[in-house]
């Protein structure tokens, strides 16, 4: 009796002292919290991009929404609006973050993370799924940081036993910094 009365007061402690040393899964993407203005290169123009990723439902998620806007020019006469909304989520199971990006144009996107270099300034989502994709194509988005203010994204994509190749360039600056 005595023993389960120890283990009962101790318990709240562990737990509370195993909860204070966990890792802050969110850590590598902290960084993207904030608005952000740049430009954006595409296969077929070029223009302007906006971008903000904020938390959401108490910090459960990340969310990162961008806008490019491509002027008009020779291979896009009536010019393009590009939207995505990124859902950055944390699958405990694999212990991993999950990128889920829903485009526009109807696709929806299922990264996971595939690498983050030590330094954090690189990090690398691989597809695990493409929705409304034609079957057999890969896509990877690669995040570039460059100081505290400034990053790329990389949209890649490749078609059935194809290389990946540089769809879309995004590059942003921290606004108001």
């Amino acid at each position: 009796m005595r023993g389960t009365f120890l283990i009962i007061a101790i318990l709240p402690a562990l737990l509370f002292a195993q909860a204070g040393t966990q890792k802050d899964v969110w850590a590598p993407l902290r960084y993207f919290v904030g608005e952000w203005e740049g430009t954006a290169t595409s296969h077929a123009s070029k223009g302007r991009a906006t971008c903000e990723g904020r938390f959401i439902f108490n910090g459960a998620f990340l969310r990162l929404e961008s806008r490019d806007v491509f002027a008009p020019g020779e291979q896009m006469p009536q010019g393009l609006t590009r939207e995505d909304l990124g859902i950055f989520s944390y699958d405990r199971e694999r212990k991993t973050l999950v990128l889920r990006q829903f485009h526009g144009e109807g696709f929806v996107n299922q990264y996971v993370l595939d690498s983050l270099s030590t330094d954090g300034t690189t990090i690398v989502f691989v597809s695990e799924r493409l929705e409304n994709f034609p079957p057999g194509w890969r896509a990877k988005v690669q995040f570039e940081i460059f100081d505290r203010n400034e990053f790329v994204e990389l949209y890649k994509l490749a078609p059935p036993g194809g290389e990946l190749e540089v769809y879309s360039e995004t590059h942003v600056t921290r606004k108001g910094r």
